[in-house]
């Protein structure tokens, strides 16, 4: 059981919405993961691409 309310997949918008039509292109559904991240999308979209191969800046390793 969550102590976060998550948005089902028919109540998202903006960013939300975009993130969980990646997932669902991608995987076939919106995982649980997906929904508790994308309460904050902006945080979300960033933490997704500082996992992303390739897309850290040069002067990391």
């Amino acid at each position: 059981m969550t102590i976060l309310r998550m948005i089902p997949e028919a109540e998202a918008d903006g960013l939300q919405a975009g993130i969980y039509s990646d997932d669902i292109r991608s995987l076939g559904h919106v995982p649980s993961h997906t929904k508790a991240m994308s309460l904050n999308p902006e945080a979300y979209l960033a933490w997704e691409a500082s996992t992303t191969p390739g897309s850290r800046p040069a002067r990391w390793p």
